[in-house]
């Protein structure tokens, strides 16, 4: 006769409990993806708007990331990036290794990353020792504080990049505190992603304040509490929801030991040494 442990027991029912929910609701599931590692990720630089490459090890990680979802047995029926490089390259490495290239994609710059203004290029170590890790922890992860802001002459002022074209000067950013790219992200996310139809799944490839900014609008974090959230590199992170929009579950795939891992060198990005 073998026994169960209660908190075995638990785990089981929950599991079996949710099983029959899920099986008997409709139901839609949305994977937020932040980009493979970039260039200026392995540099340690601050990157915002400014249109960097994927690494061999962010080609690597999206290779997986479709991996996963593929053996976790995902079908798209519709996907969204940002209009930089970092995402693009991930999402369509994600879905040709899932054999999903012929999904629709729609690319918006209200999923670009938040804008770090004069702060773009910096080394944020670097940045550290002359401003402090306090200040700099701020502008990384704070909801309201602003990085330095770029000057309209500036050649990175976005109104000089042909890809915003036809976008109004007056709403494109010189910088942005989370906060900004909160108002930009979320309206987009209500009025445009959140309003899939029931039983499909779409896949969003975007950057890590921008993914942020969701899932704060997501779960409800408080201003404070958004400062703790670090988001990895190449991991999905899945939301389920029912069909009248509400939140059943939201887990990472993935290896728990890794994921844990990369969030703690996402948060160790802004110190000094």
């Amino acid at each position: 006769m073998h026994c169960h442990k209660s908190g075995d027991l638990r785990q089981k029912v929950s599991a079996l409990y949710y099983f029959i929910i899920r099986k008997n609701i409709r139901m839609k599931t949305f994977v937020l993806l932040r980009h493979g590692e970039s260039i200026w990720n392995k540099e340690n630089r601050f990157t915002g708007w400014t249109d960097v490459d994927l690494t061999e090890k962010g080609v690597e990680e999206a290779v997986n990331a479709g991996k996963i979802l593929k053996e976790s047995d995902f079908v798209f029926d519709y996907s969204y990036t940002s209009l930089l490089k970092r995402a693009i390259k991930t999402h369509n490495i994600v879905l040709d290794t899932m054999d999903l290239d012929w999904v629709q994609a729609e690319k918006c710059w209200k999923l670009n990353e938040k804008h770090y203004g004069a702060l773009q290029g910096l080394n944020k170590s670097e940045t550290a020792k002359q401003y402090g890790e306090e200040q700099v922890l701020l502008w990384r992860r704070s909801y309201d504080v602003e990085p330095p802001s770029l000057d309209k002459e500036d050649p990175r002022n976005p109104v000089f990049d042909i890809r915003y074209k036809g976008i109004s000067p007056d709403i494109l950013p010189l910088t942005e505190s989370l906060k900004d790219t909160y108002q930009r992200c979320v309206p987009y996310w209500k009025e445009i992603i959140g309003l899939t139809e029931a039983n499909q799944k779409i896949l969003i490839t975007a950057h890590g304040n921008s993914l942020r900014s969701i899932i704060k609008y997501i779960k409800h974090i408080s201003d404070e509490e958004i400062l703790n959230l670090n988001l990895p590199t190449g991991i999905p992170y899945v939301f389920e929801f029912t069909d009248d929009d509400e939140l059943m579950r939201d887990f990472f795939l993935g290896d728990e030991e890794e994921i844990n891992r990369k969030m703690e060198e996402v948060k160790s990005q802004g110190k000094s040494s």
